[in-house]
């Protein structure tokens, strides 16, 4: 993955990460507890894939170093 794909694919995790933000307080404001919670939900969601595509870059990382290490 080149660093164009990573950062498109950061701002995605972002931009849900706003949307689910947004949707939570919708719900709060205005008192419709599913969305509140739909968008906790969505947030929750989108930390996870942050998460998840970091662990992948860093085990990109350690197998690169360690498929250098044996030249």
């Amino acid at each position: 993955m080149n660093g164009v794909d990573k950062a498109r694919e950061k701002a995605r995790h972002e931009v849900e990460r706003a949307k689910g933000r947004a949707k939570e307080l919708a719900g709060r404001f205005t008192g419709d507890e599913r969305l509140e919670a739909e968008g906790r939900t969505d947030q929750a969601k989108a930390k996870m894939r942050g998460a998840v595509r970091s662990l992948r870059e860093r085990a990109r990382g350690v197998r690169d170093s360690l498929h250098r290490g044996r030249h």
